[in-house]
């Protein structure tokens, strides 16, 4: 059958729905992702076909200085957000049919699954909704922001305050949908208080991230199903000369990178971060990714520097990995088994960076605008202590033990959302029996 899945964002909200849209296109269906122009080549690369779906996020950090420094004041970020979404959604409608057009299921993603319900919506197309992080109120801690004293309260108050941030993101993406998106559909606004109706409860939903790391919340609907995360390896990729040698001539490196981060003063951070691998005196891979740190040429064997690097294949080679706590990040350090050190930038990262401390498998996150080399230091060597490696090797078998996209397509099954295909692809006749073939994701 014939799915489109919508999602926009960084890399790291890309990167998990072309893993999922792999491992349903080798169990036989017919798989397009819309996203951002700038991921395209990461989808078709991959064989899948490609749809626009405006949603520069680059961009936005690139030329937005002053969230990047607010990245973790909740209300600033979610009312510039509010703006930059109504600007991004112009195409969205025209778009998204494009995209739905011979469709017999919509996926959608994060902020778009609303987009995917309205389009689903006018085109009679059922439509699942899935997430990186738990957008449901649960005994756990919500995904925002919170101080250090509120990330230990009864569950009742941390389902209460679930329901607020429920409510806080809903209010952020309305206008963007009954301004612009359900008009052009020629479908009416939703309720101001869609967010909390029982239809977009109680719908069928996925989320993509590790029961090991964020249970399932004991009042959730029967329609929601903690997968796993959804991981895209890339078991072909071969390391450099360079990089294959730095890694054999001595003991595991610390990872420091931020991935799709931007900062606005890369150099006097890389600077900063230098010092605390001086202090140290670890050997240290510098992923640069988008700009959070700079290619710098430090003079030192002890440094090497990188553009990027897959995690699935880098991360079981160091110690630990220190990083920005996206999801996706935060996910494959924890497979690894390796320790995180985290020093958040921006929207859910702290969530995660609690959420490992809680597990034992980080020390407490740091934060970016007072983070000194003594304070990285000495997380360093509070993450090489036997206690946090032995936490976090214990997490790593348990997360490697799970295969989120063959979960996630068993439950498509289950909810009788995915039509059975032929048995000759290499996946279980029987739709209830585990997907073999996405073993390999």
């Amino acid at each position: 059958m014939r799915i489109a899945i919508f999602t926009i964002g960084t890399e790291g909200d890309v990167r998990p729905l072309l893993a999922l849209g792999l491992g349903l296109k080798q169990a036989g269906h017919d798989v397009l992702i819309a996203t951002d122009q700038s991921c395209a080549g990461l989808v078709t690369g991959h064989g899948i076909r490609y749809e626009p779906l405006c949603g520069d996020f680059l961009a936005w950090m690139r030329s937005d200085q002053a969230t990047l420094k607010n990245g973790l004041g909740m209300l600033a970020v979610l009312k510039e957000a509010k703006r930059r979404l109504k600007t991004m959604a112009g195409q969205w409608a025209e778009q998204g049919l494009a995209a739905a057009n011979g469709a017999e299921l919509i996926i959608g993603n994060g902020m778009v699954y609303y987009l995917a319900e309205s389009i689903g919506k006018k085109l009679g197309i059922p439509v699942v909704e899935t997430q990186l992080m738990p957008t449901l109120p649960s005994e756990t801690p919500p995904p925002l922001a919170l101080p250090r004293w509120m990330q230990n309260l009864p569950p009742f108050a941390n389902r209460a305050i679930g329901w607020i941030s429920r409510l806080m993101v809903w209010n952020t993406v309305r206008p963007t949908y009954n301004d612009i998106v359900r008009p052009a559909l020629g479908l009416p606004a939703y309720p101001a208080l869609a967010c909390f109706q029982r239809r977009f409860i109680e719908h069928p939903r996925l989320f993509g991230f590790s029961p090991n790391l964020i249970p399932a919340g004991k009042q959730w609907p029967a329609q929601t199903a903690v997968t796993g995360a959804w991981f895209l390896d890339q078991k072909s990729w071969e390391p450099g000369p360079q990089l294959q040698h730095f890694l054999e001539q001595g003991p595991p490196p610390v990872y420091i990178g931020f991935g799709s981060m931007v900062h606005y003063d890369a150099e006097g951070f890389t600077a900063m971060v230098l010092e605390a691998a001086a202090q140290t005196g670890e050997r240290v891979i510098l992923a640069t990714g988008w700009g959070g740190l700079n290619a710098v040429q430090p003079g030192n064997d002890r440094i090497f520097v990188i553009d990027r690097a897959p995690h699935d294949w880098l991360f079981p080679r160091v110690s630990m990995a220190v990083h920005h706590g996206g999801a996706g990040t935060t996910s494959a350090a924890a497979r690894a088994g390796i320790p995180s050190i985290f020093v958040p930038v921006f929207g859910d990262q702290p969530f995660w960076a609690a959420r490992l401390e809680a597990l034992g498998a980080a020390p407490p996150a740091l934060p970016r605008e007072t983070l000194t080399a003594a304070t990285l230091a000495e997380a360093i060597r509070t993450a090489k202590s036997v206690s946090m490696r032995s936490r976090a090797h214990s997490l790593g078998e348990k997360v490697r033990a799970e295969n989120g996209v063959a979960a996630a397509i068993s439950a498509l099954h289950r909810w009788g959302l995915l039509h059975p295909v032929p048995t000759k692809t290499a996946y279980a006749a029987d739709p209830k029996q585990p997907l073999a073939a996405s073993s390999s994701l």
